[in-house]
């Protein structure tokens, strides 16, 4: 597991900056974590998950859907540390 910085979050999605957060707003898009003082990113393989259920062709709710189970999945995780 790696965490994506932003510029690369926008460069693997093919999304804006404004875009990205806008998405991230609607629940389209996994919320950031810190990774330091002045710096977030996203797990590599929540944003691949993402990418591929809009290769697949899924609808906004498909992906909200999704998204939830996403960070659902990051607190099981972190109760598991």
């Amino acid at each position: 597991m790696a965490i994506l910085r932003i510029p690369r979050v926008l460069q693997e999605t093919g999304k804006t900056r404004t875009r990205f957060y806008a998405d991230v707003a609607a629940g389209l898009l996994p919320r950031p974590v810190n990774v330091g003082p002045r710096s977030v990113g996203l797990p590599d393989e929540e944003v691949q998950a993402v990418v591929k259920a809009r290769i697949a062709g899924w609808t906004d709710d498909q992906v909200r859907s999704l998204v939830q189970r996403l960070h659902d999945q990051r607190q099981v995780r972190a109760a598991s540390l």
